[in-house]
């Protein structure tokens, strides 16, 4: 058994042995109770503050399941093209949790609601793969340690630890892949892929934000590796709560790494659950899983079983949103733009922003011009996403209306933008306090061409001369003097006039 820390390189891992990843990634849904009382789920209160006997699993206080959770629960299972159950029960799953007072969580076992399902998840090269779904069930969540007087937040070293119990009993559901094969070096690109197909799939379904970096979205990342030519999986690790899109293919790719140098030193991977660092982009041991646990499930003797009607299950398959890559398919039609830039929305996270803007107005090369250029720059510089900037969509389509109907060139309404965005009001208003609109006067430019030509007669006898590129110089001159609120266009044919040259 070797514990090594020491990596082979990616190439040279992919070389001898194939990966084999399963993804259980959890999801909080955006209920506004708990999955089996009647307390808030709110983030931010007093710790504490959202807790009752139910969720504090007090004796003789008695759970009632969620009806919006179960909902939510089937939708998920739908958009997975899983099947639904037509019967299934809520389990009791038994062990010690510092951070769940009834000392066991209310789950699914052997019974699921959902399963047998897929999602097909695009590459960035566009290649598709499909990844197999086992299992989406649904369960609650525990309560919050915060372990303190330590150097790593961690339980070890800690003085004391503090229990928050107001994100116990929040609904949750755990959706599982089967083995992910066939992948190969692809494998860390796959799991990044999932996990984010998986996440705008549920924003769509509309059943939970989705945040990962609020923990409203967890994936654990079982990996193995097997020699080449073999059938027999290999012992898996699992690093439990990566939460973001980066970790997740980071952990995946370290793992890979470090399996193959202790299988190349003659070393024996350890089942054990792992810590991934995002400091390092490195994961450490947690607890180790030699045994399959015995959590010793058993019917939950106080929840009724659940048995959705398939008339209910038919109509909320009929209410389903447009699935995710079949829609960016579609805009990516309608907008014209490559695979390649709207990777890059996707990214970004604009999508459904510049939407909102086309549907307030704008053209759809506006819209994605302002989003992914001068507001992206500014959550980049502020360190928010796009959608935490202080701007509406439908204030970026009054500004792009704006420039359309001349009263901005794109200088200004980049000053417009930043205004707005720093909270100096609605674009309108902006323009207004900052003096913004493009001078349209004609008097005003012509006088502003007339000082222009006069004070560089050079340029002027150049351009006479037909050195008509020279017309910049004076161009760049009139909007200095005009501070950037002339129509540059309409500078450079008053200037050409003038000088009596044809543009």
């Amino acid at each position: 058994m070797t514990a090594t820390t020491d990596l082979v390189s990616y190439e040279d891992a992919l070389a001898s042995y194939d990966p084999v990843m399963g993804l259980e990634v959890h999801v909080e849904l955006g209920t506004k109770t708990k999955m089996f009382c009647g307390c808030s789920t709110e983030l931010g209160a007093e710790p504490n503050s959202q807790a009752c006997p139910t969720c504090l699993g007090m004796p003789g206080a008695l759970p009632v399941v969620n009806a919006i959770g179960v909902e939510s629960a089937i939708k998920i299972g739908l958009a997975l093209h899983c099947e639904i159950a037509e019967w299934c029960r809520f389990a009791r799953k038994n062990y010690f949790y510092p951070d769940m007072p009834k000392n066991f969580q209310t789950s699914q076992y052997d019974e699921p609601i959902a399963f047998n399902g897929y999602l097909d998840v695009q590459l960035e090269d566009g290649e598709i793969f499909r990844v197999e779904i086992e299992r989406a069930h649904m369960e609650e969540d525990t309560g919050k340690s915060l372990h303190v007087g330590g150097a790593t937040g961690r339980i070890h070293g800690a003085s004391h630890s503090l229990l928050d119990y107001n994100r116990a009993g929040i609904p949750l559901i755990e959706i599982v892949t089967k083995p992910i094969e066939g992948a190969g070096e692809r494998a860390p690109e796959v799991a990044k892929a999932y996990v984010a197909e998986l996440r705008e799939l549920i924003k769509a379904l509309g059943v939970s934000e989705a945040r990962m970096e609020q923990g409203q979205m967890r994936c654990d990342v079982n990996l193995s590796l097997r020699p080449h030519g073999r059938e027999k999986f290999g012992t898996r690790s699992e690093t439990k709560n990566v939460n973001s899109l980066r970790s997740v293919e980071r952990a995946a790719r370290f793992e890979i790494q470090r399996h193959a140098a202790v299988l190349n030193d003659g070393g024996t991977i350890i089942q054990e659950t792992r810590h991934f660092h995002e400091d390092t982009g490195s994961t450490t041991s947690g607890r180790v899983k030699e045994e399959a646990e015995d959590y010793r499930y058993f019917p939950e003797p106080d929840l009724v079983p659940v048995a959705p009607s398939r008339a209910w299950v038919e109509e909320l398959r009929a209410g389903l949103p447009e699935q995710p890559l079949a829609r960016r398919n579609r805009l990516r039609e309608e907008w014209g733009v490559n695979a390649h830039d709207m990777q890059s929305m996707l990214n970004a996270g604009a999508i459904d922003l510049i939407v909102a803007t086309i549907a307030a107005g704008a053209d759809a090369a506006s819209a994605r011009k302002w989003w992914m250029g001068e507001l992206a720059r500014a959550a980049n510089e502020s360190g928010v996403s796009l959608d935490g900037l202080a701007i509406t969509p439908e204030q970026v389509a009054r500004v792009a209306a704006l420039v359309v109907e001349g009263s901005l060139n794109d200088k200004l309404a980049r000053q417009v933008i930043d205004g707005v965005v720093k909270g100096e009001g609605t674009p309108d208003e902006v323009v207004e306090k900052r003096g913004l609109k493009v001078v349209s006067d004609e008097g005003a430019l012509t006088a502003a061409v007339d000082e222009a030509i006069a004070g560089n007669p050079g340029v002027a006898d150049k351009i006479r001369g037909g050195k008509v590129a020279a017309v910049g110089a004076l161009v760049g001159a009139v909007m200095k003097a005009t501070r950037g609120q002339a129509d540059a266009a309409r500078v450079k044919e008053l200037i050409l006039e003038k000088l009596g040259v044809e543009g």
